[in-house]
């Protein structure tokens, strides 16, 4: 997801989508160490680049090319459209792969989306694809709101909507409303067995990715490859 939400916070040394783009580069590193197949994609309200899952050097390089290229943009009032994206790209999969998806999942809150979202998650499952969802987020600021009891003016990334507030004044609704929503994206993955990972960039992503490189290890030595 490189959608304008993801380069939040913005002007920090992490913000969501490098957490992303570093993890998703480690892991393509490790199928190249394994001589296994990968592929990417990216998407934002549609879908930017989506390559095959290959094993060659070449391919592992413009893999690379095309993460380390977003590091350097900051593009702002781009919308997500997840569903659609992922739709689109189930179609490109045609071998049993293991699908794992870097996402704050922020467009997809309320449940008309959220019904659209996971019937293109279940396009994946259909083929018996393996789907891993990275929720990735700023636990302080997003989920949390950690503020200063003082007025802010805080601005929608991807529609620019801007709004002027005490924090303290919606702090507690907030909170209870992403809470449910966190509940609610966990309960839906886990009906339809996708593997749900909290990844709060405030912690080292290296925790992270030491359990999935277990995981893509062992789905490696089962041969389920190529991995997407």
């Amino acid at each position: 997801d490189a959608s304008s939400s993801m380069y939040f916070p913005q002007d920090a040394e992490m913000n969501k989508l490098k957490f992303s783009i570093l993890s998703a580069a480690a892991l393509v590193n490790l199928l190249k160490r394994q001589r296994d197949a990968a592929g990417l994609s990216i998407f934002t309200d549609e879908v930017k680049f989506n390559s095959e899952a290959r094993s060659s050097t070449k391919h592992h390089q413009l893999l690379f090319a095309q993460l380390e290229s977003l590091l350097a943009q900051k593009p702002l009032n781009i919308k997500t459209n997840a569903a659609k994206c992922l739709n689109e790209i189930a179609e490109t999969v045609h071998k049993r792969s293991m699908v794992i998806i870097f996402s704050d999942m922020f467009s997809n809150m309320d449940s008309a989306q959220s019904d659209e979202l996971f019937s293109a998650l279940q396009h994946l499952k259909y083929n018996k694809h393996e789907v891993i969802l990275f929720h990735v987020v700023d636990k302080n600021k997003e989920l949390d709101f950690e503020f200063e009891n003082h007025p802010y003016r805080f601005i929608d990334m991807e529609s620019g909507e801007e709004v002027k507030l005490h924090s303290n004044e919606v702090k507690n609704f907030y909170v209870q409303q992403m809470q449910q929503f966190e509940t609610n994206l966990k309960l839906r993955c886990a009906q339809f067995k996708i593997d749900f990972v909290e990844a709060d960039i405030n912690n080292d992503f290296r925790q992270v990715l030491r359990s999935e490189e277990r995981r893509v290890g062992k789905e490696c030595r089962s041969r389920w490859s190529p991995y997407h």
